[in-house]
């Protein structure tokens, strides 16, 4: 039995996993290091991931209230596990939300940052199942081909949710169209997957109108219209 390296939650294999693809939504997006604050002012940046945190809760509450229940988060830092934290705020509520945390190999999290870290460790210990693609657990990411390295487990962790949900749920940067969430969107629009996104560039927009103040983009992302 393998367990997480900073939780020591137990992880099970895909085949143990129980899912429930029609009522699960795919959440993907980018890192926190890839967000770029609001008009390239370094000052703007905790705005900026705010109004993205902000908008992500907005598109969570739009699926809550359509009826789905279970959430996958890649346990990414950044979106992912922004998002995994909101649903599990959610689920104190709501004992049918489910979140489940698909991990693409164990030692996924050796460079996250402390902060990330510490939220990595809560999402793992509370999540209702985590689910491990890849159960070799010394094989780490890389491109270059020597042993013990592979260059598809984010693919393969990205594929794995898509197939196993009715919708996905993105955050991405339209002018990154080579990025593991572009890749994630685009395997689930062929596959005939609902998609619902949004972008930096509808994050800017919000902070346009609302004069980049929190208060503001707080009001307006609750009054928009639920899109799912």
């Amino acid at each position: 039995m393998l367990t997480s390296l900073d939780s020591g939650a137990v992880l099970i294999s895909p085949e143990n996993a129980e899912l429930r693809p029609q009522r699960t939504i795919c959440i993907t997006g980018h890192r926190e290091k890839a967000i770029l604050p609001y008009k390239d002012d370094p000052e703007n940046i905790h705005m900026t991931r705010a109004a993205v945190r902000l908008m992500l809760y907005r598109y969570i509450d739009m699926a809550i209230e359509k009826g789905y229940t279970d959430f996958f988060s890649g346990l990414a830092d950044g979106t992912d596990l922004w998002a995994a934290e909101y649903v599990l705020l959610k689920k104190q509520n709501n004992k049918d939300i489910r979140l489940i945390g698909a991990m693409p190999f164990l030692k996924h999290s050796r460079f996250f940052h402390k902060d990330m870290r510490s939220l990595l460790c809560d999402v793992e210990k509370n999540a209702d199942c985590l689910i491990l693609l890849n159960s070799d657990p010394s094989v780490v990411y890389g491109k270059s081909g020597r042993q013990g390295t592979d260059a598809d487990l984010y693919k393969v962790r990205n594929y794995y949710m898509a197939d196993n949900s009715a919708a996905v749920l993105a955050f991405f940067d339209e002018r990154n169209p080579r990025s593991g969430t572009a890749q994630t969107v685009n395997y689930a629009l062929r596959q005939g997957k609902k998609v619902r996104s949004f972008g930096l560039s509808d994050v800017y927009h919000l902070m346009d109108e609302a004069g980049a103040s929190f208060r503001n983009i707080g009001r307006i992302v609750k009054e928009l219209d639920n899109i799912f």
